[in-house]
């Protein structure tokens, strides 16, 4: 099996690696293909790219897209995207303007709760870009001991319903579908079973992504149980619809699977990279 991971996400977003060293940690373990998919900003791909030419691994440029759908928050993959193309970098541009605010707004409900001084807390976990997300909180919770790790962190505080969530509304799903496709990308859903949805609920984001051109499922995900990974796969298969596998990967120690150590796909299933003639290795400019 080629040993392939299509999500996982450096500094430039959440992750705990630079570009660079998620690259020689993805060569160390064996992956063959990888996409890196920071949220809403592509500025790390031109360093991830180049350190993956050293070492002979191909690059797939990639986006993770914060978007809103129906009330609620889901994650779309753009994957072998052009990263310059206009549209794309302009939309991420305006959904990581909205993120500061999220965070400003989580603070409060935090603080809500007897929790002060989470904002700048979360900042402090924060890279180069100051993106910050639910995932910088989540580390300043755990090491002022509130959680034990990520999984239960995010159960306590972090979600709908809990101490620490804050709606926010981020692209529209037609939106975040038209820039990836536009650029000549692969739109994923990311983590289906992350948003636990019942089957009807389900049913109407798989309509809606297909109508829109949507092209492909994440399956295989560490959010999934193999029970899930098999429904995924059903769905799939029934829509027409490609897969995709991904780790996750945010950092040693915060991720299920690591890096190169993601299952084969279901029998039947067909690949995102099915058709993918010539990787995309374009330069952010």
């Amino acid at each position: 099996m080629l040993n392939i991971d299509l999500h996982c996400h450096s500094t430039i977003s959440d992750g705990i690696l630079t570009p660079a060293q998620l690259v020689l940690r993805a060569s160390q373990r064996g992956v063959k293909i990888l996409a890196l998919t920071d949220h809403d900003d592509v500025a790390g791909l031109d360093e991830a790219c180049m350190t993956a030419v050293e070492k002979n691994i191909t690059f797939i440029n990639g986006v993770e897209i914060s978007v809103s759908w129906r009330g609620r928050t889901i994650h779309v993959l753009g994957l072998n995207i052009d990263p310059n193309y206009q549209p794309l970098f302009d939309g991420l541009a305006a959904i990581r303007d909205g993120r500061t605010q999220r965070a400003r707004n989580i603070a409060s409900e935090l603080e809500k709760v007897g929790i002060k001084g989470s904002f700048e807390g979360a900042f402090a976990h924060v890279g180069e870009r100051g993106l910050i997300g639910r995932t910088h909180f989540a580390r300043f919770l755990i090491e002022n001991g509130h959680a034990k790790d990520m999984k239960s962190v995010f159960k306590k505080y972090l979600v709908k319903g809990k101490p620490g969530y804050a709606h926010h509304e981020w692209a529209a799903l037609s939106e975040a579908v038209e820039w990836i496709t536009g650029s000549g990308g692969n739109a994923v859903i990311a983590h289906p079973a992350r948003y636990n949805l019942g089957k009807n609920v389900l049913n109407d984001l798989l309509d809606d992504f297909c109508a829109l051109g949507g092209t492909a499922l994440e399956v295989i995900s560490a959010s999934h149980t193999q029970q899930q990974v098999e429904i995924f796969a059903g769905h799939a298969r029934t829509r027409g619809l490609m897969v995709s596998c991904g780790s996750d990967f945010h950092g040693p120690g915060e991720s299920f699977y690591d890096l190169g150590k993601l299952p084969e796909l279901p029998a039947g299933c067909v690949p995102v990279w099915r058709d993918w003639k010539v990787p995309r290795h374009i330069a952010v400019s």
